[in-house]
């Protein structure tokens, strides 16, 4: 038995799995990409919410990165990490706690997309004498947030946090609409719509006299789909680190791409029903059922073997708190493999994000030596 099956079987289930090579070749695969086409690549520290997982994300001497919770750029922050960008819409309440980390010796810089925020940062600026970088997000999709192009907004807020004493950093979009469509040349079209947007709305602001020295695209479909980023200065994405079963059914990766999975153990079995029992349910894997509205619905997740192989046309069909129910695609009536209770399976996720949220840390799989085993913590909360 080798090293990583020694490993496997002692482990108590459920809990998390990282391959690390497939992690390595995910994270130097749009290193490549931002570098062929001439932009910063600022990854997105949100799925492994990890010190170490960054370290092997950020590159150079002056990484940039980007967070979805103020507890992350704490993390991040305390770990070394100087220029961070804050990529969920201030709130008046939470600007204490930007100066405070930038107090740490971090750049940390905010996002936000109307006049009634940058009032709260600017009356925050001129109160505090201290200085708040901000970028302005562009709608180009539809998708959530962010002003439109073309809204009169942009230059008032402009105005509001130049006269303030803030820093007018720039602008960003995130096209998350490209989650909803398949293939190539549909996330490069979705990537022009990001470049476009915000190309267009720094230029708006340079006209009238601000600088905008950061535009900011991306998502991990249109990251890697983008052909030409002229007027962008960086690229974010998140998702790409570990990639998962909806980035699969879009066609940004293949399965055997995905270096995440919940490691989970037969507890029983129900042939009538043509069932197979084990200890993960939706505690272990999350709610998340984002391939649904796919072409192919792939159910709580896919089902491996001990070592990481699909099982053909096997599936985790339904999910309660702590059992998941595991079934053939086929349906019923086809025979089920035989798995013995005590049988060790991986699941493979739907949405890496949302099922490595409910675990506290990975346990490393890795041809190395020295890392296969390893745990590397992460954390939760706001």
């Amino acid at each position: 038995m080798s090293e990583q099956s020694h490993m496997i079987e002692a482990l108590e289930t459920p809990c998390l799995l990282l391959e690390e090579k497939r992690l390595e070749r995910n994270i130097l695969r749009l290193r490549d990409k931002a570098d062929r086409l001439g932009v910063a690549l600022r990854p997105h520290l949100k799925t492994g919410k990890s010190v170490e997982v960054a370290r092997r994300v950020l590159s150079g001497t002056s990484p940039k990165a980007t967070v979805s919770t103020l507890r992350e750029a704490e993390l991040f922050a305390d770990a070394g990490v100087r220029d961070i960008l804050y990529a969920v819409g201030i709130v008046p309440q939470k600007l204490d706690r930007v100066l405070a980390i930038r107090q740490r010796g971090c750049d940390l810089s905010i996002l936000l997309d109307s006049v009634q925020q940058a009032e709260a940062v600017a009356a925050k600026c001129a109160a505090t004498g201290e200085t708040i970088p901000v970028l302005v997000e562009i709608d180009s999709d539809g998708h959530r947030s962010g002003l439109p192009t073309t809204s009169p907004e942009l230059l008032e807020i402009a105005a509001l946090l130049v006269n303030s004493g803030a820093e007018l950093r720039g602008v960003l979009t995130h096209a998350g609409e490209s989650y909803g469509v398949s293939g190539a040349e549909a996330h490069a079209a979705f990537a022009e719509r990001e470049r476009s947007a915000t190309v267009t709305a720094a230029a708006a602001l340079r006209r009238a006299g601000y600088s905008c020295p950061v535009v900011s695209v991306g998502s991990t479909p249109t990251a890697h789909a983008a052909r030409d980023l002229t007027g962008v200065t960086e690229l974010r994405a998140g998702v790409y680190t570990f990639f998962d079963l909806v980035m699969a059914g879009i066609g940004v990766c293949g399965t055997d791409d995905i270096a995440l999975s919940v490691l989970t153990t037969v507890i029983g079995r129900q042939r009538d029903k043509g069932w197979i029992l084990v200890d993960a349910g939706w505690m272990a894997l999350s709610r998340d059922r984002g391939t649904a509205a796919q072409a192919i619905d792939q159910g709580y997740g896919l089902v491996c073997d001990a070592g990481g192989q699909l099982i053909p046309d096997l599936v985790m069909t339904a999910a309660n708190q702590e059992h998941g129910i595991i079934a053939l695609r086929s349906g019923p009536t086809a025979p089920l493999p035989e798995l013995p209770v005590g049988t060790r399976l991986r699941i493979l996720p739907n949405h890496a994000c949302a099922t490595a949220a409910q675990h506290n840390g990975y346990h490393v799989l890795s041809p190395d030596p020295v890392l296969n085993g390893q745990f590397w913590s992460r954390i939760s909360g706001w």
